[in-house]
């Protein structure tokens, strides 16, 4: 369960950037998706070191 939840924040982060990079209008869903997949990403690398 972990690892797909790393792998969606890992693809939601790329959209993100993409999208923020390329210049396409997303809307403020796609920064909300950002935080959470930030969000996991940071829980993942706490729960792996500790």
């Amino acid at each position: 369960m972990g690892n797909i939840l790393y792998i969606i924040a890992v693809i939601l982060v790329i959209i993100w950037a993409i999208s923020f990079l390329g210049g396409f209008f997303t809307g403020g869903i796609i920064h909300t998706l950002l935080v959470i997949a930030i969000i996991v990403i940071l829980l993942r690398v706490i729960r792996s070191n500790a």
